[in-house]
């Protein structure tokens, strides 16, 4: 249920109708947008009468939510979630924010150099994998703790946030000092309990969409975050399994759309695991911009033909700047700017 409160309606009047709803029965979650207080009531009574607080002083409209996701829905913030970060980024509105960075830190020269030329190209975010999660167990496992200071290094140095890969709930403390935002992968978008523990923390989680998920297990999953107090979330199209060969993945860019009428939540692209080509990360990076993404996630990687894991959809240098500036035509035409 949400409860959508005046204007005018002074704290006292919003505390008033959050005792009511826990009297009730229910959890409640309270977000202040530019106009007004939403109050979203989660709990499995059906039994009550909205009219029962239309009628408190305060309250402007009460309506029932079907849907079910109720945090992540639209209406618990229908001008939308922006994020805001400490170095005065924000992710959301009408910016666009591209991640960009190697699939695996593997070494600090490897790192480094790839840094250098994505932040020079226009990256604000630099991503790379401490832990990986891989289908083969002899395959490239990660660096762990020594990629994670690189990471953090590296991102001091070049002026980029951080954002890497957490694969179980023993890493969350070991991350915490070095990462700003969490990366959950698709392999682990129905973790539940990893979930729960990314909700208990105050920093963003960008959460992508599983192999073969709907996109309402996307959102319902993006609700185990918000029902834990988290609402920093990030969701994330990185292509899904069918029966097409020829590219990695199918890369759904209808669900960007989509996911933003259905959700407040920033929108995010992951044209490099949505393809696994080289050749069609870049149109399917413009067309993700087009379609409304607020971020891009992007790897690249100095040597790829060299590279410990996935350099077949990882970008040279030349052709992430060349990208960049394509970016940066198309916003304009759809509203955004790349910031």
């Amino acid at each position: 249920m949400i409860v959508a409160m005046q204007e005018t309606a002074t704290d006292h009047q919003i505390e008033r109708v959050i005792e009511h709803l826990v009297r009730m029965g229910f959890s409640v979650h309270r977000t202040t947008g530019i106009r007004q207080t939403i109050l979203a009531a989660v709990g499995a009574r059906v039994d009550f009468d909205t009219r029962t607080f239309e009628v408190l002083p305060g309250v402007q409209e009460v309506h029932r939510i079907s849907a079910p996701y109720k945090l992540v829905g639209r209406s618990f913030r229908p001008e939308g979630t922006v994020i805001h970060f400490s170095n005065g980024l924000t992710l959301g509105g009408d910016q666009v924010v591209v991640m960009a960075g190697p699939c695996s830190v593997e070494s600090r020269d490897q790192l480094f150099t790839v840094a250098q030329v994505i932040s020079k190209a226009g990256a604000r975010v630099l991503r790379g994998g401490a832990f990986k999660p891989r289908s083969s167990p002899y395959a490239f496992q990660g660096l762990g703790l020594e990629a994670l200071k690189l990471l953090r290094e590296a991102g001091e140095q070049f002026g980029m946030l951080v954002i890497s890969e957490v694969m179980e709930i023993s890493q969350i403390s070991m991350m915490l000092p070095y990462i700003d935002i969490f990366q959950v992968g698709a392999r682990n978008m129905q973790n539940f309990n990893l979930l729960r523990e990314l909700g208990k923390i105050k920093k963003p989680v960008l959460l992508k969409r599983g192999i073969a998920a709907t996109l309402e297990e996307l959102l319902l999953s993006g609700e185990y975050i918000m029902a834990g107090g988290n609402y920093e979330v990030i969701l994330c199209e990185r292509g899904i399994r069918t029966f097409e060969t020829y590219t990695r993945n199918t890369m759904d860019i209808s669900a960007i759309p989509i996911v933003k009428k259905l959700s407040h939540l920033p929108m995010t692209a992951d044209p490099s695991h949505g393809t696994g080509r080289r050749d069609k990360v870049a149109p399917m990076a413009r067309a993700s911009l087009a379609a409304g993404a607020d971020a891009l996630l992007i790897e690249v990687h100095h040597d790829p033909d060299t590279a410990l894991s996935d350099g077949a959809q990882s970008l040279f240098p030349d052709q992430f700047a060349k990208l960049m500036e394509e970016l940066r035509m198309i916003a304009p035409a759809v509203g955004r700017k790349i910031v």
